[in-house]
């Protein structure tokens, strides 16, 4: 992008141009290697070696959506860091979760988050949560040459839908492709599990604290059986992060109230290892 001739600190022009009310467009057509799936790596041989996130789950409930996530990040078969961040606010009505690489995965967000409050600016609107659905779609299957080199980057994305007054969760894969999932999802090395906690405990008809014991259990049974997928660590006081989108927007639960869920999971695995039993009809 080339600075104003006349040297006088304004802004190049490129920023003074009408044109689209995507900014992922305006630095396409403008710095497109400030894209993170525009930079090239240098030759390796194999897998490249970075830091992973791993389980991610999400569970609606009459009124809004839920979404949590474990807190551990892997490289390989070493824990890389123990209180990474996974899940972050889109918006003030929508969230997203990562799984992936973790580098990149952080940095698509806040690029996705620059790209909604950018369109927001312009249009003097909101984008519909399909809208911001589609765009997070675009934005990963830009990074496709990143996922083909081992570094992909496979997010959740959830939100409260103020059009049809419900919460929904869209899953993608590492080609952008989105599908939406009713109830609940997982993603991520543990979501096989967790997705599979959630089969038997999630209702339609929970509370929103009841959903959020529901996906602590879940990313418990993941973490019991998949390495990469931290569980509650007491000890450190680590806990998963666990958030709220409703009519009233987005809410990261509070510590001690993530950290009260936790403890109530644990002390009923002291009773039940396995977990809470669904009831035989």
């Amino acid at each position: 992008m080339v600075a104003n001739s006349q040297g006088q600190g304004r802004l190049p022009a490129a920023f003074l141009t009408p044109g689209s009310a995507s900014f992922l467009d305006f630095l396409t057509a403008h710095v497109p290697e400030q894209l993170p799936g525009n930079r090239a790596l240098p030759p390796v041989k194999g897998a490249v070696e970075a830091p992973h996130g791993t389980t991610i789950v999400a569970a609606t409930f009459p009124g809004g959506v839920v979404l949590a996530g474990d807190r551990r990040a892997t490289m390989g078969n070493i824990i890389a860091q123990r209180d990474i961040e996974k899940v972050f606010p889109a918006d003030e009505y929508s969230a997203v979760g990562i799984a992936g690489t973790a580098g990149l995965a952080v940095e698509m967000v806040k690029l996705f988050q620059l790209e909604l409050e950018h369109f927001e600016k312009v249009e003097g609107a909101t984008l519909s949560l399909e809208g911001k659905a589609n765009r997070l779609s675009t934005m990963i299957r830009g990074n496709l040459g990143m996922a083909m080199q081992g570094l992909a980057v496979v997010p959740l994305f959830a939100g409260y839908d103020l059009v049809r007054g419900t919460g929904r969760i869209f899953s993608y894969d590492v080609l952008g492709g989105r599908s939406e999932e009713y109830g609940f999802t997982a993603v991520g090395s543990g979501s096989v599990f967790a997705r599979g906690a959630l089969k038997k405990l999630h209702r339609s008809d929970l509370t929103e604290e009841q959903t959020a014991t529901v996906v602590v259990q879940a990313l418990y049974d993941a973490a019991d059986d998949d390495s990469a997928t931290g569980g509650p660590d007491v000890a450190r006081r680590i806990y998963p992060i666990v958030a709220v989108i409703t009519e009233e927007g987005y809410r990261r639960l509070s510590e001690s109230e993530v950290s009260g869920i936790a403890r109530t999971v644990l002390d009923g695995r002291l009773q039940l290892p396995n977990g809470p039993q669904a009831p035989l009809h």
